[in-house]
């Protein structure tokens, strides 16, 4: 039986999250108002404008790790070489993973698929992943363990019993270099991870697949998926866990983003060149 004090301490730690979780979605709103007065405004006679993005990203940056450390100066922000330092205590188990712009090909365009995404882990364990993108004003969030939320709405992974020719695949811009698909329906790569994970939480997608992401990348968008019944596989079949990529640059292994009962069918549209 839980003595008053176990629920009382359940109680202010959900208290807690509540108030880390609004903190953040506030914190990604401002700054998806910030990279809109970037957006789309690459130079028209280059292919990917690096300066334009380069500086966005500093800004948004900046910006977040001023309002966090304000409001809780000794939280973590995640770098790669942060290295793990075991179980901690106190304001130092909350580690942010910030990734200002996921679809930058897309956002110095000025094509709306692209977008902010803030996960909070505590002591390397999930708290929740939130995705914005500021054009379109879609927000994804999800508590570790609670619903799936596109806004105010419950979002779950598509319930569909077969894949058909209106079922949807999202790929990375190279997949045909790497893989010859049978896949029935549409294949479509529209340029951001996130977007895609989140489309496939949501059921518009019935699976993606990812290739040369990092743990910055996925850290968010994976609570959502997971929340919304979806997972990440590697391409053998094993699930992936992020938590092992850290420390890593880039994830050499090529992921499957999709329901767990649709893993074998999706996969088996899937033949790698080899």
């Amino acid at each position: 039986m839980t003595s008053k004090r176990e629920k009382e301490k359940t109680v202010s730690r959900h208290e807690g999250i509540d108030d880390l979780l609004k903190f953040a979605i506030d914190v990604v709103h401002h700054c998806g108002e910030k990279a809109l007065s970037f957006y789309g405004k690459g130079h028209k006679d280059v292919k990917f404008d690096e300066g334009l993005v380069t500086e966005a990203e500093l800004q948004l940056r900046e910006f977040f790790q001023d309002k966090l450390f304000a409001r809780f100066p000794e939280h973590k922000i995640y770098r790669p070489d942060l290295g793990e330092e075991g179980y901690t205590h106190g304001a130092k188990r909350y580690l942010w993973i910030y990734d200002p712009l996921d679809g930058v090909a897309n956002f110095q365009a000025g094509i709306p698929v692209w977008g902010t995404s803030v996960a909070l882990f505590e002591n390397y364990w999930p708290v929740f992943g939130i995705f914005h993108l500021p054009v379109t004003g879609d927000l994804f969030h999800a508590q570790a363990g609670h619903k799936a939320l596109w806004g105010q709405k419950q979002i779950r992974v598509s319930s569909q019993e077969e894949i058909n020719d209106e079922s949807l695949l999202l790929t990375y811009s190279r997949f045909h270099q790497r893989y010859q698909c049978t896949f029935p329906g549409k294949i479509r790569s529209l340029g951001c991870t996130a977007a895609h994970i989140c489309y496939v939480a949501m059921g518009r997608a019935e699976a993606a697949v990812l290739g040369s992401e990092s743990y910055k990348d996925l850290a968010a968008a994976a609570v959502i998926l997971e929340a919304a019944g979806g997972k990440i596989y590697k391409m053998d079949g094993k699930e992936f866990f992020l938590s092992e990529y850290m420390e890593e640059g880039r994830i050499e292994d090529h992921l499957l983003v999709v329901a767990p009962d649709k893993y074998a069918e999706v996969r088996g549209f899937l033949q790698e060149n080899y």
